[in-house]
C-alpha cells in the first residue's frame, strides 16, 4: 500500500446499500466498507465471526435473545454460528472485516457480489 486510504472517500464513491466495496486486504481478510439501510436478512456464519464497526449513524445487530445498538466508534463481532440480523433505520457507514470470499449473507447462493474501490 503506497499511501494511506481516507473511508470517506471510499464511501463518497458509490451509493449503494448493502453492497460492501473491499478497500484492502490484509492476512487473507477483506477490509470492506458499506453503506446499510432497512434490514437485511436474518443469517448466520458457519465458519467466521461476523466484524461491524460503525463509522456513521447507529444501527442495530439483532440477535435472536438480544438486541446489540451500535454507534458511531462502535463495534460489535458475531460470533461463528450466531444468527443474526443487521437493521438500520437510517442510513449507516460500516467497516466490515471478514476472510476473503466469506458470502455477506452466509451462503454463497444468495451473497451480493464483491466489488473493490
Amino acid at each position: 500500500m503506497a499511501d494511506g486510504i481516507s473511508l470517506a472517500d471510499k464511501l463518497a464513491t458509490f451509493q449503494d446499500i448493502w453492497s460492501p466495496r473491499t478497500i484492502t486486504t490484509f492476512n487473507d481478510c477483506d477490509v470492506m466498507v458499506v453503506k446499510v439501510k432497512g434490514e437485511f436478512t436474518w443469517h448466520k456464519h458457519e465458519d467466521t465471526d461476523d466484524f461491524f464497526l460503525v463509522l456513521k449513524g447507529s444501527m442495530d445487530i439483532e440477535l435472536r435473545d438480544r438486541t446489540v445498538t451500535l454507534g458511531p466508534g462502535e463495534l460489535y463481532v458475531v460470533p461463528k454460528g450466531v444468527e443474526h440480523r443487521p437493521v438500520a433505520r437510517e442510513e449507516v457507514h460500516l467497516l466490515l472485516i471478514e476472510p476473503t470470499g466469506t458470502p455477506n449473507t452466509g451462503d454463497k447462493a444468495t451473497a451480493a457480489a464483491r466489488k473493490v474501490v
